[in-house]
């Protein structure tokens, strides 16, 4: 962990404005449980942050960048100089929404110590405001150590990607009763122990219904019921930038199809040298 990354606030500004908005702080999401759905999206670069944020009250610099940006076949491989490298970029482009960074596989497990040291290195390397990890009973020590230690903490409970090689595969959890049981203790034991929100992935609807039921803090779903306190999606899969998304996902729109039309169409006129044309063209000096 010896890259270092500069938090330029100059540029941390999606749109000049002259009274910068306050961003969305750990206890407003808190305090949203029941109310008005929170709306979360991944974000991976200044850009991408910078046209999300407005619609957003949290960005999730998730761990799923390893497949979306880098091509890897799960998140296992990420590490946490990727992590720290793409969060300082959202927080970069984004003025309003709470961002928040996934810890990579092998950065927390092994004890609370060795997750303080590695949430507080990417808090301080991006400005970021809150970390997530993955995992109920046997995370609950983690999340309160460092909830106690000023780090505010996202669980993340049901489908948990991170797991997929003991998993056995991304389906959905929840089909037998021992595993509900299993899900709904996870998802209270980490809220008891600090967390201020959870993520719950990839569960039969009825258990999202009984955790946001039944803990104090707001429940994020991707992949469990409507009746979640809050929404998130990778944003790549809701803007339909891959043919392949999982069930629970809704593509808002054709963007890899939009793209190759307009990757097409440029390359048909260089081809013909039709492009640059004059407007793109340098003149010499009169």
């Amino acid at each position: 962990m010896s890259t270092t990354f500069t938090i330029d606030s100059a540029t941390s500004r999606a749109t000049p404005v002259s009274a910068p908005m306050k961003r969305v702080t750990v206890p407003a999401v808190r305090r949203r449980k029941g109310a008005e759905p929170l709306v979360m999206l991944t974000a991976y670069t200044v850009r991408t942050a910078q046209i999300l944020d407005p619609h957003c009250d949290m960005l999730l610099v998730g761990d799923s960048l390893g497949q979306v940006i880098y091509g890897l076949p799960s998140t296992v491989p990420v590490t946490l100089e990727m992590m720290a490298a793409h969060g300082a970029a959202v927080v970069r482009g984004s003025y309003h929404a709470l961002v928040v960074v996934d810890m990579p596989f092998g950065s927390y497990e092994a004890s609370p110590e060795k997750a303080f040291e590695s949430a507080a290195w990417l808090l301080k390397q991006t400005g970021a405001a809150a970390v997530k990890l993955e995992g109920g009973t046997a995370m609950a020590s983690t999340v309160a150590f460092l909830s106690e230690r000023g780090i505010p903490v996202m669980g993340h409970v049901g489908l948990t990607p991170q797991a997929v090689n003991a998993l056995g595969g991304y389906g959905a959890r929840g089909r037998s009763e021992a595993e509900v049981r299993k899900i709904v203790g996870d998802a209270q034991a980490v809220a008891e122990a600090g967390a201020f929100s959870v993520v719950i992935e990839g569960v039969v609807e009825p258990i999202a219904i009984e955790i946001t039921r039944t803990i104090d803090v707001p429940t994020i779903g991707i992949g469990a019921s409507a009746q979640c306190d809050g929404q998130v999606l990778v944003a790549e899969d809701m803007l339909g930038m891959f043919e392949r998304t999982p069930k629970f996902v809704k593509r808002y729109g054709d963007m890899a199809g939009y793209i190759g039309e307009r990757a097409a169409s440029f390359a048909e006129e260089v081809r013909s040298r039709a492009f640059p044309g004059e407007e793109q063209t340098y003149a010499p000096k009169a």
